[in-house]
């Protein structure tokens, strides 16, 4: 398997150095033959090649399988006139990544808030309120007159048949429940587009539950009660929301994995943000990154029909699972004593 490592900004490059020690200990316990290519994006690339994305990485990613995308710290980017591109966008869009895979689950050994939980939100990725996804040429937002600022949304019957889709083969694989969540009472042609077309999907699968919630009542929900939850399907912007929610509902935003997929590629990274101000000191927690590069493998693996990288996948998401259960071998957001290199090494060796 041959991979594009991006470290990123902030964090970027440690939680990338800790996923690659665990994607090693993979290799050799699973025969992986594992192949990487690096290169810089971000702050790095902008400082070097006078953008954060380089006109040659795209096309270097459609070449191979898979990308190891680390965060990014675009509120610190010159405009893009200047080189300041948003590329976590434009993997999204230029790759046609147009599903965003973002699993929560509660462990018992780790205390959460709220109800135990095990649900995946399954949000659309190329679309939607994200003015950088909705036009062909140009931003979807724009100032015509001082103090006053407006911004297009775009929603296609085509886009959310996809990723409807995609959700209800999954729910087909779990237990059988998918949760359209929209706000077509009040975005009636959008919104009111997206839930038609989920329900026009849904009719090809009669052995999946559908049902669908408010986006304002669904943050309240899973507050509430979030194991009733199985799939969640759901548009760009809700589905960043209620992601992050629900996984710091379900013990933190550093444990939640996250695959940026579409039919032909897929790019791990982790659901959290750059936390430069952490950055250098070995306290951030890897977790979310280890998890999203165990992700990319059962993808490829299931992909490729190739069962030695769903098996890696597996064990490195038990490897967590075990190192987490440990209150002397959790990073110290989780209340441990460990830096990030001492929790690689402990996951290493769960491995």
């Amino acid at each position: 398997m041959k991979l594009l490592v991006l470290p990123g900004d902030g964090i970027g490059p440690e939680i990338m150095a800790s996923s690659l020690d665990i994607l090693a200990a993979a290799d050799a316990k699973f025969g992986l033959n594992l192949d990487y290519t690096y290169r810089d994006v971000g702050l790095a690339a902008l400082k070097n090649h006078g953008t954060s994305l380089p006109d040659d990485i795209l096309p270097l990613a459609r070449t191979l399988d898979g990308v190891l995308l680390g965060p990014m710290s675009n509120l610190d980017y010159p405009p893009r006139d200047k080189g300041g591109i948003n590329y976590s966008a434009a993997f999204r869009i230029g790759l046609d990544l147009y599903t965003n895979v973002r699993p929560a689950r509660t462990r018992s050994s780790l205390p959460h808030h709220g109800t135990d939980m095990d649900l995946v939100i399954m949000r659309e990725n190329t679309e939607g309120m994200y003015p950088d996804r909705n036009m062909f040429s140009g931003p979807g937002e724009f100032m015509p007159v001082e103090g006053v600022a407006i911004s297009m949304r775009k929603i296609t019957a085509f886009a959310c048949e996809r990723i409807a889709r995609r959700s209800f083969e999954l729910a087909r694989k779990r237990r059988g429940k998918v949760t359209a969540v929209h706000k077509a009472n009040a975005f009636q042609v959008t919104d009111g587009l997206f839930l038609k077309t989920v329900r026009d999907v849904a009719k090809d699968f009669p052995d999946v539950e559908l049902d669908d919630v408010l986006i304002d009542a669904m943050a309240a929900l899973l507050v509430r009660d979030a194991s009733r939850y199985d799939v969640i399907c759901t548009t760009n912007f809700y589905g960043d929301t209620l992601s992050d929610l629900a996984s710091e509902l379900s013990g933190s935003l550093g444990l939640a994995g996250s695959l940026n997929a579409g039919d032909r590629h897929a790019a791990a990274q982790a659901q959290h943000g750059s936390a430069p101000d952490i950055a250098g000191q070995d306290k951030a927690n890897p977790t979310s990154m280890i998890l999203s590069c165990a992700m990319l493998l059962d993808w490829y693996g299931r992909k490729a029909g190739r069962d030695a990288f769903v098996s890696a996948g597996a064990a490195i998401e038990s490897a967590i699972d075990k190192t987490l259960g440990d209150p002397d071998t959790r990073t110290g957001d989780l209340g441990g004593s460990l830096g990030t290199k001492n929790f690689t090494k402990a996951v290493v060796a769960a491995l």
